[in-house]
């Protein structure tokens, strides 16, 4: 981004300040850079807490100097509300130039739509089924609002290895050198 900035003193004191913030500069952010890839598959996380994550696995593009090849979904309605299928060619940024987000899908790509019949490629797109069971311990599922959750607590073994990764982590007991492959091992 760039900042206009008052670089008089005199006059900068006399515009002065919001609250906090100076009237005598203005933020600028660039519009993020946006890329087009296609989503190879749609795999389910199961998190610490049980919560059900759909992630797009993406062909690697490069958006900003960085390549994507994930992005998180969020929820099952955000695939619904953005008619998001595995196959699809999809338009994807980093969200604040950090988080890789699909922006959009573009259905008019897609491979069974008549005007775009190619016979070099024989993957077609095929919609998420939403799961009835955890694809992780098989636990039922608890519907809350836009999210999913596995009732299946410490049977889950998804939920054990996020719940030792949080407990391990900077922000709790700081353990160094204790990652994500040391906790696979131990639940394993």
């Amino acid at each position: 981004g760039v900042v206009y900035k008052v670089d008089d003193l005199a006059l900068q004191n006399e515009i002065g300040f919001i609250t906090r913030t100076p009237r005598f500069a203005i933020a600028h952010k660039f519009p993020p850079q946006e890329a087009f890839t296609k989503i190879n598959d749609i795999q389910i996380q199961v998190g610490r807490t049980g919560l059900l994550t759909p992630v797009a696995r993406l062909e690697p593009v490069s958006v900003g100097g960085v390549t994507i090849t994930n992005a998180t979904l969020h929820n099952f309605q955000e695939i619904q509300r953005k008619d998001i299928q595995i196959g699809d060619i999809v338009v994807v940024r980093r969200a604040g130039d950090v988080i890789p987000e699909i922006v959009r899908s573009l259905p008019e790509k897609r491979q069974n739509s008549n005007q775009n019949q190619n016979q070099n490629q024989n993957v077609t797109q095929k919609i998420l089924q939403i799961p009835t069971l955890c694809p992780q311990c098989g636990s039922h599922l608890i519907k809350e609002e836009t999210y999913i959750r596995c009732s299946g607590g410490l049977v889950c073994q998804a939920q054990i290895r996020g719940r030792l990764t949080h407990f391990v982590s900077r922000k709790a007991l700081n353990i160094d050198g204790f990652g994500e492959k040391l906790i696979s091992k131990l639940v394993d």
